[in-house]
């Protein structure tokens, strides 16, 4: 066997090393191509990983799009890359335009559940069908957000879904998809528009699409509030919502829940009652 596919265990034994991913393989040749000491942004083209997968023999993706999204979200960024990023400093990927994207250098940020945040209890109006039949944590999350009416619950006003997967473009960022999108109304009449991006356990959330969201209501729903909301589950069915907002061009957390869906039976009115509080 391959000495290089090898690895020692603390036991002393040899175990076959996972393959590297083919995703990071191709990110960190287009990355190369561009980056020298000193850089803190470049462009590139989509049509680059096509070309990468050529010069590496490899079998390019079917879905380019999902190459992108999986190092931006799920899977992160080669070592190679990360060894470049200054301290306190983190790459990101950008939309610059149809087909085109930009790495850029932007402040280190971390948003996570606060797992000492009291939890607030929500009787549960799911539908079990749709618990029974979703296909993935996104979808589910979403579904759960919509039947609970936790987007009203959270941010104070009524709010109604106006579409979900909405894919469109934005001005100098080209291609973007928002999870779902919310029209509302508080009870002065103000209307808000109230993009929400779905993360499951593994997601991170992320400056890129916030801000996508932001700049997209910014161009189609001029003169309107907006209000981004990122949802993302936590361990025991536990939903975390996030009002987030952009202040020069950081991400910044408005304000933070968590909501507990349980049986009707299950309510505690001790609680109940503290929460008038």
């Amino acid at each position: 066997m391959d000495g290089d596919k090898l690895a020692k265990t603390k036991r002393g034994t040899t175990t076959a090393q996972p393959p590297p991913n083919r995703y990071k393989i191709l990110i960190d040749r287009i990355f190369f191509r561009h980056w020298s000491e000193g850089t803190t942004e470049f462009e590139f083209a989509r049509d680059e990983l096509e070309s990468a997968a050529a010069e590496l023999e490899m079998k390019l993706p079917k879905n380019l799009g999902d190459v992108l999204y999986a190092l931006r979200f799920r899977i992160g960024y080669p070592d190679s890359i990360v060894a470049t990023q200054p301290d306190g400093r983190e790459w990101v990927i950008e939309g610059a335009g149809r087909a085109r994207y930009r790495f850029r250098l932007v402040r280190a940020i971390r948003i996570h559940p606060n797992p000492n945040l009291a939890r607030t209890a929500i009787p549960d109006a799911t539908p079990e069908l749709i618990r029974a039949y979703a296909l993935d944590d996104e979808q589910a999350l979403l579904a759960i957000v919509r039947y609970n009416r936790l987007i009203d619950t959270f941010l104070g006003i009524t709010t109604y879904s106006l579409q979900n997967h909405l894919r469109t473009t934005v001005r100098g960022i080209g291609q973007i998809e928002i999870d779902e999108l919310y029209v509302g109304l508080d009870k002065y009449g103000c209307h808000f528009v109230v993009p929400v991006q779905a993360k499951g356990g593994k997601d991170q959330i992320g400056v890129v699409q916030t801000t996508q969201d932001v700049k997209f209501v910014e161009q189609k729903f001029p003169g309107m509030r907006c209000r981004a909301v990122s949802a993302q589950f936590m361990d025991d069915g536990v939903v975390a919502l996030f009002e987030l907002t952009l202040q020069e061009d950081e991400i910044k957390v408005v304000e933070e829940r968590h909501y507990k869906l349980v049986p009707a039976g299950e309510l505690n009115p001790d609680a109940i009652r503290s929460y008038r509080s």
